[in-house]
């Protein structure tokens, strides 16, 4: 299990949201998430490796008809 990201946490917290210690340490980790969220917007997963061969499977980098690639 990952650690709890306290130091991003944080300057989310006091930076962007601008709040006060005794607001952001008040805060559930669940509300935090929630105005991460509404500020940055929806998290994208990275994309793991069966997907990404999955999609070379689908489409291969081919040469181009005429021979180029561009």
């Amino acid at each position: 299990m990952k650690p709890f990201p306290w130091a991003e946490a944080m300057g989310f917290g006091f930076g962007v949201l601008r709040l006060a210690p005794d607001a952001f340490w008040r805060m559930t980790p669940r509300e935090l998430a929630q105005a991460i969220h509404a500020v940055r917007g929806p998290s994208v997963r990275p994309l793991v490796r069966t997907d990404l061969d999955d999609l070379l499977a689908r489409f291969p980098d081919a040469p181009r008809k005429g021979g180029r690639n561009d």
